[in-house]
């Protein structure tokens, strides 16, 4: 059900698992839910992806965490395949994809509600206002990668000097267990390895190199899909610098995309349900298109495979030992700022976000009008996204 309906990227995902994992199922509590957020935005990763992990991690073990991972994945994957292999087709019959242009601004009402939300139902002591004004403002004024896990870092590290409010609970004796935190560098090294020693042989090793890109990509953002975009464009797309033209570039003389190939896959990504990282699938698609249909999709599947393995060890390596952890009173302390923190970031997302839209009257009616249906009327998620599209279709 997620992951067919779960719009507006990984800030907007926590309401969407809030109202089906929470209130509908009762699969854990609320507190439970914002703390493996918590939890996972201070990882690299796909923030929404893990939390999804560590749940089905939370409630059935190993298996049913790998198999959570499959289904939240799989349909946001396969459809950015799908396009990938039919963007020459779409090209050629100059199809637009101007039907799509509300969904931007209605994912920043999507998001803004999430901020909205959070901060209502976790955010009830001074310190922890102050602390998500002090990360919005912060999180907006530098927009790098690596100040999410320091902006969550120092929130958490104030709020825990309140340690003494908390109720002493009996400690239990930390047993880390190393097996997935071995294997995640374990990958990282073998692929780089594998990357270097294949780079001056045939092209056949193609999808070798695009899973090393990819686990290493996915090994170091911080913040979601919003910061993996820019990161692959430098990546993937480069801007000629005797020409005015974008050509691609050349990666071990494999052609990957083009500056309008990428914009069109990234604006696909941003009107589907589910991860934003699978714009991975799409690229890893296209950069394997002249090895044909076979190609294409074992290009899309070792680039997805790349990008969400890396986050998927590292939860598992956190949430084993993280129920005794939190048993300290200065780590439970800490997750009231490092919650504030949160909402506090998804706030900035969400005027970052809109900046880049055209003040249009439009824009600004698409964006208030999708936060007040969603905090006042109880028309599910996938309805405003629908009704979204069919008014682009229409207009």
């Amino acid at each position: 059900m997620l992951a067919v309906t779960s719009f507006g990227g990984p800030q907007a995902h926590l309401a969407h698992f809030h109202k089906i994992l929470v209130t509908k199922r009762n699969y854990l509590s609320e507190a439970d839910l914002m703390e493996l957020n918590s939890l996972c935005q201070i990882l690299p990763g796909p923030s929404s992806t893990q939390t999804l992990v560590a749940v089905g991690f939370k409630i059935g073990g190993t298996s049913l965490a790998y198999l959570t991972l499959l289904v939240w994945t799989l349909p946001s994957v396969i459809f950015m395949t799908i396009m990938a292999i039919s963007l020459f087709d779409i090209e050629q019959k100059n199809w637009s994809l101007e039907f799509t242009r509300f969904i931007q601004p209605m994912a920043v009402g999507f998001i803004s509600y999430a901020a909205y939300s959070i901060s209502v139902k976790t955010i009830n002591t001074k310190t922890g206002i102050s602390l998500m004004i002090m990360a919005a403002v912060t999180s907006y004024f530098i927009q790098t990668p690596f100040v999410f896990p320091a902006i969550l870092f120092v929130a958490g590290l104030i709020s825990a000097l309140k340690y003494r409010a908390q109720p002493k609970e009996e400690k239990k004796k930390i047993s880390i267990r190393w097996t997935s935190l071995i294997l995640w560098a374990g990958v990282l090294v073998f692929a780089a390895l594998m990357g270097w020693a294949t780079k001056k042989v045939p092209e056949v090793t193609r999808p070798i190199r695009l899973f090393e890109n990819f686990y290493r990509n996915g090994s170091l953002v911080f913040g979601g899909g919003q910061v993996l975009a820019p990161m692959l464009y430098t990546e993937f797309v480069k801007k000629d610098s005797t020409e005015e033209h974008v050509r691609p570039v050349e990666f071990s003389k494999k052609p990957f995309l083009n500056h309008d190939e990428f914009l069109t896959g990234y604006a696909i990504v941003q009107t589907l349900p589910g991860p934003v990282f699978a714009f991975s699938a799409f690229i890893g698609s296209l950069s394997m298109r002249e090895y044909g249909t076979f190609g294409e999709i074992m290009g899309a599947f070792m680039s997805a495979l790349g990008i969400f393995l890396p986050g998927t060890f590292l939860i598992f390596f956190v949430i084993r030992f993280w129920d005794s952890l939190k048993k300290y009173r200065a780590i439970r302390a800490s997750l009231e700022g490092i919650t504030a923190a949160s909402a506090g970031l998804i706030a900035a997302s969400a005027v970052i976000l809109f900046q880049p839209l055209d003040n249009t009257v439009m824009n600004f009616a698409f964006t208030i009008g999708t936060f007040c249906m969603l905090a006042f009327t109880r028309v599910p998620a996938p309805y405003i996204i629908l009704g979204g599209l069919a008014l682009g279709l229409l207009l």
